[in-house]
């Protein structure tokens, strides 16, 4: 399959790849989270991304490949190849980004996405131009589309099922093997043959880019992965705002303090955070039984029953519901304040759980860690000032009573 390739260059195409599809991939984990205007920037991003990945991997391949020294290539076909890639990653990211990715979706965007990179590719193959004809080998053209599709599929589903840390590295690897494996298994199906003599490929007047251009071109897009892939590793400064809040009770909210009785003894100052429902709140509505969830297509409504946990993010809240994390219009005093206080309980400062789907109690450091169950069990830090009360909700400590 790579016989006569330059094999550096080869290595480069695939990390193009997998680097492109971090990128991206970063960029579109992050659109639950953001209102509708910013949802359609990081769309458009991620997809642009994306698509520079795919083609930039394609050409840096082609670069590789043990082509005619004649040859050229047309500057349409080439065009037309990368917007048939940035066309079909948008529409793919679009339906697995927004509302509820079902399994039909999931596998109608991996089919699109995989026949986009094929049809990406033999496009693009087609912009080339010289002394030859190009031959292709049925077998191994269905055989490259399935590789496209089936890894495009495990990609997708790997972004999925955690959008952030160690799968997000997993999808990226297996987006840049999709891209790639079916890149030079279509290159292995395909033959240069002479043409015969006197004879010439007409271009028509075509405008036609050397591989030295093309070089050029591709250096430039190789660049901008790199840059973008960098980027895309600077932590989100409203996760770090929130990263005090790991560590137990910093800076607290001001309706988090509770103030001495007059004349009592003299002490330090003490801080908590008061339980849901707790004193000196007004009366409480009756529980809400759904909390709304922002998507792009509007909002939508997931049964408390479901819920695992609430996190604190700026204004607003991320609900996670055993799979994975989307955002919440309200605050996190307003689902505090909305929630039933026997199921759920305010176990940190920026984070609510539901106490049926605790599976896992720890301590660590002065604080604890609380692991809720799911499809994706996750973890919430636990305030050095709740433990007592978590581990009486959990019936731990009735036998020191």
């Amino acid at each position: 399959m790579f016989e006569g390739h330059d094999p550096y260059l080869v290595a480069l195409s695939v990390a193009i790849a997998i680097l492109g599809g971090y990128t991206g991939f970063s960029l579109a984990a992050r659109i639950r989270g953001m209102p509708g205007g910013s949802n359609r920037i990081l769309l458009a991003g991620a997809a642009a991304f994306l698509a520079v990945g795919i083609w930039t991997m394609h050409f840096v391949g082609m670069l590789a490949a043990p082509l005619p020294p004649d040859t050229v290539y047309l500057v349409l076909p080439t065009i037309i190849s990368f917007l048939i890639c940035a066309l079909v990653v948008g529409i793919s990211l679009f339906f697995v980004s927004i509302g509820e990715p079902s399994l039909k979706r999931v596998i109608s965007s991996a089919v699109l996405l995989g026949a986009g990179i094929a049809s990406m590719h033999y496009v693009g193959i087609h912009g080339l131009s010289g002394h030859f004809a190009i031959e292709h080998d049925g077998a191994f053209v269905l055989l490259s589309v399935i590789v496209a599709m089936v890894t495009a599929y495990g990609g997708l589903r790997a972004f999925l099922a955690q959008q952030e840390g160690f799968r997000l590295v997993v999808s990226s690897i297996i987006f840049g093997v999709a891209v790639s494996g079916m890149h030079y298994t279509a290159m292995a199906g395909m033959h240069f043959v002479p043409l015969a003599a006197g004879a010439h490929q007409h271009l028509g007047g075509s405008l036609a880019a050397s591989q030295q251009i093309l070089s050029i071109i591709v250096a430039v897009l190789c660049f901008v992965i790199a840059a973008g892939f960098l980027l895309s590793l600077v932590p989100d400064p409203r996760r770090q705002n929130l990263a005090p809040a790991m560590a137990g009770d910093v800076a607290l909210p001001a309706d988090a303090l509770v103030p001495e009785p007059v004349g009592a003894a003299v002490a330090a100052p003490r801080l908590s955070v008061a339980p849901l429902g707790g004193v000196g709140r007004p009366p409480r509505p009756a529980p809400a039984p759904r909390l709304p969830l922002e998507g792009a297509d509007g909002t939508h409504f997931i049964d408390v029953a479901d819920v695992r946990s609430v996190r604190a993010d700026a204004h607003y809240t991320r609900v996670h519901d055993g799979t994975r994390e989307r955002m919440c219009p309200w605050s996190i005093s307003e689902a505090e304040a909305q929630l039933d206080p026997a199921l759920f309980m305010r176990v940190h400062r920026s984070h609510i759980v539901a106490i049926p789907h605790v599976a896992f109690v720890r301590r660590e450091g002065d604080g604890a860690i609380i692991e809720l169950d799911g499809t994706a069990p996750h973890r919430v830090p636990v305030s050095r000032a709740k433990i007592a009360e978590v581990k009486a909700r959990l019936g731990l400590s009735r036998r020191h009573a």
